[in-house]
């Protein structure tokens, strides 16, 4: 039976960890359609705003100063955030999770891990033609391993969960949503199966009659 959206009882902000081509944009996208919240993805971010992105210092920074813009103000008016780009360094995840904090949100890094050689073999294999590689950046083994050399493991100090990058997103999502139940962070009645009530069943107005603006759902930047 299909499962509703899990509603967070407050705020989340919901950080992404892992090599290149370890699922972080497929997982974040799989998210949005199971947890009410708003899709921040980085690398579209970064196609909108310039034509040939050179992923340089300073456009790393204009970059992260938008997500990070965004994030706030979704997470101030109650809204929660998948931040959909590789958290990479110690002192950026620490900033982001004290602007949850701030926003009275709820800071959790999801860490997929996956062995080296795999997560190469997917990251050069990009195609653009696919929703999760639209506006991923080109793989070389240099980019790769310039990369790798870029990233703090998370320590005993982060709320984090540990993911592998090779389990099919129910397994994940099945980990996830166990966290979140644990800490009482999702509503659990949006947990269980939608019923149906009797003596409501037509009140459905049909789509295909005009009366539904089906481009209406909840907020998603993608």
């Amino acid at each position: 039976m299909h499962m509703g959206k899990l509603q967070p009882t407050k705020p989340l902000l919901i950080l992404l960890y892992g090599m290149p081509g370890s699922g972080k944009t497929f997982v974040a996208r799989q998210l949005c359609e199971a947890i009410t919240a708003a899709h921040i993805q980085g690398d579209r971010i970064r196609a909108e705003l310039f034509e040939k992105p050179t992923y340089s210092k300073e456009e790393n920074h204009i970059v992260a100063s938008l997500m990070t813009y965004m994030a706030s103000e979704f997470l101030q008016a109650g809204v929660s955030v998948i931040f959909d780009t590789n958290v990479m360094r110690l002192s950026q995840r620490r900033a982001l999770r004290n602007l949850a904090l701030k926003a009275n949100a709820e800071p959790l890094l999801v860490w997929l891990q996956i062995d080296a050689d795999s997560a190469y073999s997917r990251a050069k294999k990009r195609d653009r033609r696919k929703t999760d590689d639209r506006y991923a950046q080109e793989m070389t083994p240099e980019v790769f391993q310039q990369l790798l050399g870029g990233m703090q493991n998370p320590d005993t100090t982060e709320p984090f969960i540990v993911l592998s990058g090779k389990h099919v997103f129910l397994t994940q999502k099945s980990a996830i949503t166990r966290y979140l139940i644990g800490k009482r962070l999702v509503n659990l009645e949006t947990a269980m199966p939608p019923l149906s009530k009797p003596g409501l069943i037509n009140l459905v107005p049909n789509p295909a009659a005009g009366r539904v603006d089906m481009a209406r759902r909840n907020i998603s930047i993608r």
